[in-house]
């Protein structure tokens, strides 16, 4: 009898879950029926159990006391993953944050389809650039946290071979394919060859020609906005020691990067920000930092940037509200603007695109199509560098928060046959 199977996609900004269904799979839903549930924690200091997805984001806006965790695939690979974070009177593992939020998935799976105990997990190319030991123990982690919260088989899939799986079930007529999959944490492409009836083969290894990828998503976008347009409102860039030094980068970059906005939240912290204070050039700006790290708005601050790229999307320019809760002025953003701060980052984009194509083999006119997906890719300054990469080639879209996890599901169902 076969097993019951699923597939998982974790992501770095929202995550699904996806069954087979005959030859095509579903997502599940996750929250309010919706299939796509925010990669978000809220634990309650006052030690009542965790919220997930949209109902932890909610908590934090609405003032309750707690900590709000976002990003938490980042900690994958990093020191942080071995590290505790303190709410209230606990110390917490980021690992079992994690674990946290995969019973959470699992449980929300048991409604649906109770007993499922194989599971593919999405992975990016790289959890780490350039650190194959890194790699290596952010997977094995996964999967240790995967295992201990009710599935006892756990394989792994690139996740843009996943979407490639997934665009392969609609696909027609045999083409070499680029699949470009741009995330909130990762940007990954594959070269493969699809067709309805390689879609049968139990092996694609051969029809794999390119598979890259690099810790850029959209995370990183958010970020950089915010470093370029909203942290100099909190002193980046200002001097301090009699206009000696500039205040140090280390506290703007981590309140610009949601895994480690809550490090900042400490009484050291506050005390060395109080000490630059006295030796400041502009000392009014280092009151609104001290101020958003002891109100713990960090995150808003985080998601302001966050929406102002989403608004980017379709607007040529939006507003940034910081006015009322950060005693700070609005900002009147364009787009132009935020792909300046990008550029470098969408050069990463093109650069990896090139090699993903040096090693299939295969020149730019050799693609028949490109599949785009991810939660970023929609982003107009993204979209226009892959187009340009390839300016001949179709781009063809799916459900961009979807594709990746319907191709697990896919591919659980293949292989745990």
């Amino acid at each position: 009898m076969a097993p019951t199977v699923c597939g998982v996609d974790f992501g770095t900004s929202n995550s699904t879950v996806s069954i087979p269904k005959g030859n095509s799979a579903h997502l599940i839903p996750l929250e309010a029926g919706a299939p796509t549930l925010p990669t978000a924690v809220f634990w309650d200091s006052d030690g009542a159990a965790p919220q997930f997805g949209r109902a932890a984001i909610s908590a934090y806006v609405d003032g309750e006391d707690g900590r709000l965790m976002r990003g938490l695939k980042s900690t994958l690979g990093s020191d942080l993953i071995n590290e505790k974070t303190r709410v209230g009177n606990r110390a917490i593992a980021f690992a079992d944050i994690i674990g946290s939020f995969f019973r959470h998935l699992k449980t929300r799976l048991d409604e649906v389809q109770a007993g499922t105990t194989h599971a593919i997990l999405g992975r990016p190319v790289h959890f780490v650039d350039d650190d194959a030991e890194g790699d290596r123990n952010a997977q094995d982690m996964l999967e240790k946290i995967a295992r201990s919260h009710g599935f006892d088989e756990v394989g792994f899939q690139y996740e843009p071979i996943a979407a490639a799986l997934d665009y392969e079930s609609r696909a027609t007529d045999e083409q070499l394919v680029l699949i470009v999959d741009i995330g909130g944490g990762t940007s990954d492409f594959s070269v493969v060859r699809i067709s309805p009836d390689r879609a049968k083969k139990a092996d694609r290894g051969d029809d794999i020609l390119g598979n890259h990828g690099i810790r850029l998503g959209g995370t990183d976008l958010d970020r950089l906005l915010s470093l370029d347009h909203i942290m100099p409102l909190f002193g980046l860039g200002s001097l301090v020691h009699g206009g000696k030094s500039p205040m140090p980068l280390h506290y703007y970059h981590d309140l610009a990067s949601w895994h480690r906005i809550n490090a900042l939240y400490n009484p050291q912290t506050a005390r060395e920000i109080r000490e630059l204070r006295q030796f400041a050039r502009q000392p009014d700006l280092l009151d609104r930092l001290i101020n958003v790290l002891e109100t713990r708005q960090g995150h808003a601050l985080a998601m302001a940037s966050e929406q102002a790229k989403i608004a980017l999307s379709v607007e040529t320019s939006t507003k940034i509200a910081l006015a009322t809760v950060l005693a700070a002025r609005d900002i009147v953003l364009s787009r132009q603007a935020f792909e300046d701060s990008v550029a470098k980052p969408v050069i990463r984009l093109a650069d990896a695109i090139f090699e993903v194509l040096r090693q299939a083999g295969v020149a730019p006119h050799d693609i028949g199509t490109i599949f785009l997906t991810g939660g970023s890719a929609s982003l107009p300054v993204l979209r226009d560098a892959v187009s340009r990469c390839l300016p001949a080639v179709p781009i063809a879209t799916g459900d961009m928060f979807g594709s990746v996890g319907t191709g697990l599901a896919l591919d659980a169902a293949r292989r745990f046959a």
